[in-house]
């Protein structure tokens, strides 16, 4: 099988709509085994819900070895999760980095508005963390390894409303780029998967909705993409089937970055006049 033998870090599941974890549902359906990350409960939230959301999927796999707390903003956390990996693997093979956050209130604002503190906060959990997981990472992760992120088209393009999330995004897209060439020499990859509109708690609050619609019409395949393929293709990015790709930015989008005009959506547009 495609990961038999092999061992990594997915950090950032949050539910069951998670791209992360469509991604890795295809690693351990691969033979694979993952050590996965959630975001610490309140201490108040007796129930334990972000912890119980994600064990409630990875309870489910064998090859699913721990599920620990971390919040990426603190360095002890990263380096803990660290520790648990080199023990439970020894080394690991890949690292999937699924995280990113900005405050509600900046991304309602124009991004002309967005407030300082939130534009620190946005760009310290959305960007920074790829840095700090990576150097946490080096020691334990094993030539011809992999590390994988998620970002989207708005790092590329205006999307509008997409706001200081869109800056976060370039910033991690270039991060990749300058991350690649300080793994390189120890033969570790460092990609991002770009993938189109998708129903998840981060598109939710991103406007999804009006995405999926709008992809629908312009994007050539004229759909919008499914959770499972996105899964392969970010599978895809920590296997050893793509040895000779590095600072990459994978579009997993039916095609929509390659438009330059509306196209078939001016036909939809006529059809409602």
């Amino acid at each position: 099988m495609q990961f038999e033998g092999k061992k990594g870090l997915v950090l950032g599941v949050a539910n069951d709509h998670s791209i992360a974890w469509a991604i890795a549902q295809r690693i351990m359906d691969a033979g694979g085994e993952c050590g996965f990350t959630h975001l610490p409960d309140r201490e108040d939230d007796e129930r334990k819900r972000n912890r119980r959301r994600v064990a409630q999927l990875t309870d489910k796999y064998e090859n699913a070895k721990f599920l620990v707390p971390m919040d990426a903003q603190k360095d002890e956390d990263i380096a803990r999760v660290m520790e648990q990996a080199a023990e439970t693997f020894g080394k690991i093979d890949f690292l999937l980095h699924s995280i990113a956050f900005a405050d509600r209130n900046d991304l309602a604002r124009e991004t002309v508005y967005t407030s300082r503190d939130g534009f620190k906060l946005a760009m310290d959990v959305s960007v920074y963390t790829l840095l700090a997981c990576t150097a946490a990472a080096k020691p334990i992760l094993n030539p011809g390894g992999a590390i994988a992120t998620m970002t989207y088209f708005g790092g590329e393009k205006c999307v509008p409303g997409y706001n200081v999330m869109g800056i976060c995004k370039a910033a991690l897209e270039a991060a990749v780029r300058y991350l690649a060439y300080d793994m390189g020499p120890h033969q570790v990859r460092v990609n991002a998967l770009s993938a189109g509109p998708i129903r998840t708690l981060a598109g939710r609050a991103a406007g999804v909705e009006d995405m999926l619609t709008l992809y629908e019409h312009m994007a050539p395949l004229g759909r919008n993409i499914s959770h499972d393929e996105v899964g392969r293709t970010g599978a895809f990015l920590l296997s050893d089937d793509s040895n000779g790709i590095t600072g990459e930015i994978l579009h997993v989008d039916g095609g929509y970055h390659a438009m330059g005009s509306p196209g078939r959506l001016l036909d939809h547009i006529k059809k409602q006049q």
